[in-house]
């Protein structure tokens, strides 16, 4: 049976998960209405991504024994300033996403609920992981900076993205 704090705590995180996911949707929306359809594939796998996350924490949940309370997702963002603005606020909201996960495992530890560690160890891996990827977007972008003929060639590269769901 898992505690009452960590599962508000969890239902939180489940919370976040979904934003992330909606967030990710909606910049694959904003970019490609500018024409970057490839950097809008890119995003809807991490939409995905995100999607598995958030049913990871809830599966967990009720494993344990807890109950899932649903709370409203807070509406993302529509425009940004440009394809770099997008990759960086989505970088900025990963390293948000891993002080969460950071605070959780904290919790967990805390109340010596060793499930819990265990499970959020995945996502702590999950989280340099995410945070590398996004990083290392936001440099090739500074990297090509005006060049339109870069540009081009990476949104081809970023189409070529597929969903794969992770293997437990």
């Amino acid at each position: 049976m898992i505690s009452k704090t960590m599962e508000d705590a969890i239902n939180k995180q489940i919370n976040k998960e979904f934003f992330s996911a909606y967030l990710y949707l909606s910049m694959s929306a904003y970019v490609e209405s500018i024409g970057l359809k490839g950097f809008a594939n890119w995003l809807k796998v991490q939409y995905e991504e995100e999607m598995f996350h958030a049913m990871k924490f809830y599966d967990y949940l009720l494993e344990r024994g807890g109950r899932v309370i649903l709370d409203s997702i807070e509406k993302p963002k529509t425009e940004w300033n440009s394809i770099l603005n997008v990759f960086e606020e989505a970088y900025e909201h990963e390293q948000f996403i891993t002080k969460s996960i950071n605070e959780l495992m904290d919790l967990a530890i805390s109340e010596k609920d060793y499930a819990s560690v265990s499970l959020l160890q995945w996502y702590v891996n999950e989280q340099v992981e995410e945070e590398s990827t996004f990083l290392d977007i936001v440099e090739k972008l500074k990297l090509i900076g005006d060049d339109k003929r870069g540009l081009f060639m990476m949104d081809k590269d970023m189409a070529q993205r597929t969903y794969t769901p992770p293997q437990e």
